[in-house]
C-alpha cells in the first residue's frame, strides 16, 4: 500500500468525512427528488396532455434514457480526467435542464429536457460513490458509502411532500413542483467548490505532489483540532498508470479476473434499478388506478417513501456488521417476499403494509450496492466500473415503467409484482455466486489480492516505491 493510501487509512472518522458525506449526500438527495417527482406529475400530466398508458410509461422513463448516457460516459471520463470536474459539470447540466422543463407546454419537449437532465444526473450518480469512498478507511467505508446512498431516501420523501402540497395548488402546480426540485442544487454547487480531487486517483496518475498537498491539508485540519494521528506504516509499491483511452479503460473491465465482477455488478444494478423504479415511479399512479383519489394516493406514497429511510440506514449498519454481500442478499430476499405478497393482497391497508415493507427492503439493497460496487473495482477503472454498472441499471429504469404500461392493463398488481419478485431473485443469485468479500479490507488490499492479474499492462506503466 502506498504512503498516500496509508495516510488516508489511518485518519479517524471525523468532521472532514462528515462534510464529504453531507455534500455528496445532498447531491444524491436532490437527484432523487428530481427522479421521484415524475411519479407525482404523471397523474396530472397524463390527462393534461392526453397521454396513453404507453406514452405515460415512456415519459416516466425519460430521465433514465439520459441516465444511461451520463453514467456510461462519466465513469470513463472520471477515470481519465479526474472525478471532481466531471461531477461539478454534471450538476450544472442537471440543474439548468430541470429548471427549463418547468416552462414547456407539450410532452415531447418535456421528454427531451428530462433526457438532458438525466445525462447530468447519471454522470453525478456514477462519480459520487467511487470518488468519496477513496477518502475513507476500510473500517468505515461500507457504512459511509451506504449512508451516502441513504440520502436518496430523503429525496424521495421530499418529492412525496412536494407532490402532496405543491402539485395540487392549481393548473400550474406541477410547474412550481419542478422549480422547487431544481433550485436547491445551486447550494450543493457552492458547497462542492471546496471538495478536493481524490488523492488516490492523483497518485495513480503520477501526480504525487498534488496528492501529497491534499492529504497534508487534511492531516493539518485534524491536528489543528487537537487530534493526534498515529504513525504512518511502512509504504509499499505505487503503481502509476498513464491516462488510457476510453476504449482501453472499458477493455480492462473484461480482462479475465474482472469479467466476473463486471457481470455481477451489471446483473445486480439491472435487477435493483429495474425493481426500484418500477415500484417508486408507478406506485402513486397504480394506487389511483385501484380507485383511490389522488390525495389519498399521495398520502399513502409519503408513508411508503418514509420507509426508505430506515431501509437505507439499517443496511448501512449491516454492511459493517455482516458484510456487503450478506446485506445485499438478505435485503433482496426480504424485498422479493414483500413483492410476492403485494401481488396477492386485496385491501388498501394490505397494499400499504406490503408496499412499506418493499420500500424498506429494496432501499436496503440500494444502500448495499452503492457501498459494494466501488470496492470491487481497482482504482484505475473504479469510476468506469461503477459508471457502466449504473448505466446498465438505467436500462432497467427505462424498461420497467414502460413494461408496467403494457403489463398492468393485462395482469394487474399480480403481474407487475410477480415480475418484480423474479427479477430480485435473479440479482441476489448473481451476488451469491459471483461476488467477493470486501468487509474490513482496504481498497489496495482488495486490488492486490483479487485483481492484480486483471490489470493487464498498458503502455507506459511505471512502478515505484514510496
Amino acid at each position: 500500500m502506498s504512503q498516500i493510501a496509508q495516510r488516508l487509512e489511518r485518519l479517524p472518522f471525523g468532521r472532514f468525512h462528515y462534510k464529504l458525506l453531507l455534500m455528496g449526500g445532498l447531491g444524491y438527495m436532490f437527484e432523487a427528488v428530481d427522479a421521484a417527482i415524475i411519479a407525482f406529475l404523471l397523474p396530472v400530466l397524463r390527462p393534461l396532455w392526453g397521454l396513453t398508458s404507453v406514452e405515460t410509461g415512456v415519459l416516466a422513463s425519460s430521465t433514465f434514457f439520459g441516465f444511461l448516457v451520463g453514467a456510461l460516459t462519466a465513469g470513463a471520463l472520471g477515470d481519465r480526467f479526474g472525478r471532481r470536474n466531471i461531477m461539478m459539470w454534471a450538476l450544472v447540466l442537471f440543474c439548468v435542464s430541470a429548471f427549463v422543463s418547468a416552462f414547456v407546454n407539450n410532452w415531447h419537449h418535456f421528454f427531451a429536457l428530462r433526457v438532458i437532465g438525466g445525462i447530468g444526473m447519471g454522470a453525478e450518480a456514477a462519480i459520487i460513490a467511487p470518488f468519496l469512498s477513496e477518502f475513507v478507511s476500510a473500517n468505515r467505508r461500507g457504512s459511509f458509502t451506504a449512508s451516502l446512498a441513504g440520502f436518496f431516501s430523503f429525496g424521495f420523501v421530499t418529492a412525496a411532500l412536494i407532490g402532496y402540497f405543491i402539485v395540487p395548488l392549481g393548473d400550474n402546480g406541477w410547474r412550481y413542483a419542478i422549480v422547487a426540485t431544481a433550485l436547491p442544487v445551486v447550494l450543493v454547487l457552492w458547497w462542492r467548490r471546496s471538495v478536493h480531487e481524490s488523492p488516490r486517483w492523483l497518485e495513480s496518475r503520477g501526480r504525487h505532489a498534488e496528492a501529497e498537498a491534499i492529504v497534508a491539508g487534511i492531516e493539518t485540519d485534524f491536528e489543528q483540532r487537537g487530534i493526534k494521528l498515529p504513525p504512518v506504516p511502512a509504504s509499499g509499491a505505487i503503481v502509476t498508470t498513464p491516462a488510457a483511452s476510453l476504449g482501453e479503460t472499458f477493455k480492462v473491465l473484461w480482462s479475465p479476473k474482472l469479467r466476473r465482477i463486471t457481470i455481477m455488478t451489471w446483473l445486480l444494478w439491472l435487477s435493483v434499478t429495474f425493481c426500484s423504479y418500477l415500484f417508486f415511479t408507478w406506485i402513486p399512479g397504480l394506487l389511483v388506478e385501484r380507485g383511490m383519489t389522488i390525495t389519498k394516493s399521495f398520502s399513502f406514497s409519503i408513508l411508503i417513501y418514509l420507509a426508505q429511510i430506515p431501509g437505507y440506514f439499517s443496511a448501512a449498519w449491516a454492511c459493517e456488521r455482516i458484510g456487503r454481500q450478506y446485506t445485499i442478499v438478505s435485503y433482496m430476499a426480504g424485498a422479493a417476499l414483500s413483492a410476492l405478497a403485494l401481488a396477492t393482497v386485496q385491501t388498501d391497508q394490505q397494499v400499504l403494509a406490503m408496499s412499506i415493507l418493499l420500500s424498506f427492503f429494496i432501499n436496503g439493497v440500494n444502500a448495499g450496492e452503492y457501498a459494494y460496487t466501488p470496492e470491487v473495482f481497482p482504482t484505475r477503472v473504479r469510476a468506469t466500473g461503477v459508471g457502466t454498472a449504473s448505466a446498465i441499471g438505467r436500462i432497467g429504469a427505462i424498461s420497467s415503467p414502460i413494461l408496467v404500461g403494457y403489463i398492468y392493463p393485462i395482469a394487474g398488481f399480480a403481474g407487475v409484482f410477480g415480475m418484480t419478485t423474479a427479477v430480485l431473485l435473479a440479482g441476489a443469485l448473481s451476488v451469491i455466486t459471483l461476488g467477493i468479500p470486501t468487509k474490513g479490507r482496504s481498497l489496495e488490499e482488495i486490488e492486490s489480492t483479487e485483481f492484480q492479474a486483471a490489470l493487464l499492462p498498458v503502455k507506459g506503466v511505471e512502478e515505484s516505491r514510496a
